[in-house]
């Protein structure tokens, strides 16, 4: 078994990376997680109890693991304290194992009152952002007028470079039509979480490298997924970070050789929040038929995802683009009954086929998608723990995404518990 690992989403989040990150979170030391916000939703069934996390690592359910936030993080703290407490009213008090990078970027009061002041002022070209207010923290992070969580050891001043933050923002909400922000009860309201988070704050580089040295396992985790990326996922519609492997480099703080073994989560079809093209989707009553018996409706925001058939193109392209070694295929019991599985290979684009996404928006959206179908399977997969117990057309499904993209599928989840997966 790899010493350290790294678990990615290869489609546009909400993969079920969680189950696999808990899953494979036993045998770390670490859990680590690098990049994004509270827009993030991972959830975890254990015993028949449903965690979701935004801004803890999913390893956190380990109890021996030591949880870090990594430098590439933006961090909500209000949003942490509530995690933090609802783990602690179900009996798993992680304060005392977890790391908060004192490099991180602070989600301000001010960030999510102008996430929505912007997607408010672009009517229907909105992104679909979570509104929790991730896109205008990295805006200031990479504006180099970001507070960051080491700032917190010197309370005063980081209130008042707080307060003057809201200020200065609540003149451009103005601008966009927005109400500006009481300074007084937006800090009434964000400061008493961030003084509680402030003795989580440390060196999370010293104590990654310490870790590292001293020959402990590590386990990597990635937020959303590779087509949300920055730089090549959908862009506009993107999250404000690196959400591949570039990223676990950038948020962790350590190097490449560091990093171990790199396994891509990719759902049995594909689903999408927000806005954006969307090749492979399904607008009819069999994506109705998904959502429903996939229960695709978003951690964190609750809105109903976009479904449709499994699109090999971006995964392809995700794995070639991340160096992924091994596939963790999550939710195939959700296509139990379909009789025909269409998946798509390959895109048309004004006459020439491509195999990878292109980079203009407006080409994504006028390409046609080309199908290979599959048949489907009537027994149910559901529950399966070996792969022989798989219904053969499922086995044949498998193989044929392995043949597809050229990377083994190591694990295949058959249920939503932790203990409902194949693993070969």
């Amino acid at each position: 078994m790899p010493r350290n690992r790294v678990v990615l989403g290869l489609q546009w989040g909400d993969e079920g990376k969680g189950k696999v990150i808990d899953l494979l979170a036993a045998d770390a030391d670490l859990v680590v997680r690098c990049q994004g916000g509270a827009n993030a939703g991972h959830t975890v069934v254990v015993g028949g109890k449903k965690t979701v996390l935004h801004l803890l690592p999913s390893g956190v359910l380990n109890p021996n693991a030591r949880c870090i936030i990594g430098h590439g993080v933006v961090l909500d703290p209000i949003a942490l304290c509530h995690e933090l407490d609802e783990l602690l009213a179900g009996g798993s008090d992680v304060a005392p194992r977890l790391v908060v990078a004192d490099r991180a970027h602070l989600v301000l009061p001010s960030h999510p009152h102008l996430d929505r002041a912007q997607e408010a002022a672009k009517g229907a070209g909105k992104v679909g952002t979570t509104l929790r207010g991730i896109g205008p923290c990295y805006t200031d992070k990479a504006a180099r007028t970001g507070v960051r969580a080491g700032e917190l050891c010197d309370l005063k001043a980081c209130e008042a470079r707080v307060r003057e933050h809201i200020v200065r923002s609540n003149v451009y909400a103005k601008a966009l039509g927005a109400e500006p922000l009481d300074v007084d009860a937006a800090m009434a309201a964000w400061l008493p979480s961030a003084m509680r988070i402030a003795p989580l704050v440390s060196d999370s580089i010293r104590v990654l490298h310490e870790a590292m040295a001293g020959g402990k396992s590590f386990l990597f985790e990635g937020a959303q997924g590779a087509q949300l990326d920055l730089d090549v996922g959908t862009y506009p519609y993107v999250t404000s970070s690196n959400t591949g492997i570039g990223g676990i480099l950038t948020g962790s703080g350590l190097s490449h050789k560091q990093l171990g073994q790199v396994i891509g989560v990719v759902k049995a079809y594909t689903t999408r929040v927000g806005s954006g093209p969307f090749t492979a989707e399904l607008t009819d009553a069999r994506g109705e038929a998904l959502r429903q018996r996939g229960r695709e409706f978003g951690a964190t925001t609750g809105r109903p995802r976009r479904c449709g058939w499994l699109d090999l193109v971006i995964v392809g392209y995700a794995c070639r683009l991340n160096g992924v070694d091994a596939i963790a295929l999550t939710k195939l019991d959700i296509l139990d009954g379909e009789r025909e599985l269409p998946v798509c290979t390959g895109y048309r684009l004004d006459g020439q086929v491509l195999d990878g996404p292109p980079a203009k928006i407006e080409d994504l959206a006028r390409v046609e998608p080309i199908y290979q179908t599959l048949p489907g399977w009537d027994k149910p997969s559901t529950g399966a723990r070996t792969f022989d117990a798989l219904p053969k057309q499922a086995q044949d499904y498998i193989r044929f995404i392995e043949q597809r993209i050229g990377v083994p599928v190591k694990w295949i989840g058959t249920g939503a518990a932790r203990d409902e997966i194949v693993v070969r």
